[in-house]
């Protein structure tokens, strides 16, 4: 068996922070914590150097508990063009099934509609295979599931 690793999520982006910060409100991470003994970020990049058109390079978010990855974002010239091959569900109705189910998903799209995602599509219960779920858009078209 292989070793196991850990590993991180990433994501182009064309604003990096907009994009950690909408994901920071979605999940429940925060943003990851500048290094000691800076204060900020700004601080940071500002004491190594890094010039101001590229300080929204890369962001990134750590899990609160410390056991799950942490996500990435950087910046990338180009916009995206095609469906993503991968991509987060977010389990907003985990053991909930039926109605209850689909009103706990409506309720989370709601929440993240007002930060700026993207409702595509609902998909309903289909037992015994499928539970129900609703397809989402980021900020940046990036697709993910509420699951």
């Amino acid at each position: 068996m292989a070793e196991r690793r850990e590993f991180q999520v990433s994501f182009d982006a064309n604003d990096p922070g907009a994009l950690s910060r909408f994901w920071a409100e979605a999940i429940g991470y925060p943003l990851q914590a500048p290094p000691p003994p800076f204060e900020s970020w700004d601080q940071a990049l500002e004491a190594w150097g890094v010039p101001e058109d590229h300080r929204n390079d890369a962001s990134a978010l750590t899990d609160p508990d410390g056991t799950g990855p942490r996500i990435f974002f950087q910046k990338v010239p180009e916009g995206k063009t095609a469906k993503n091959r991968v991509h987060l569900d977010v389990r907003a109705a985990p053991g909930l099934e039926g109605e209850e189910r689909m009103a706990a998903l409506e309720s989370e799209c709601e929440r993240l509609v007002a930060l700026g995602a993207t409702r595509v599509q609902r998909f309903e219960p289909a037992p015994p295979m499928a539970a129900g779920h609703i397809v989402m858009q980021d900020p940046e078209g990036n697709e993910f599931c509420l699951d």
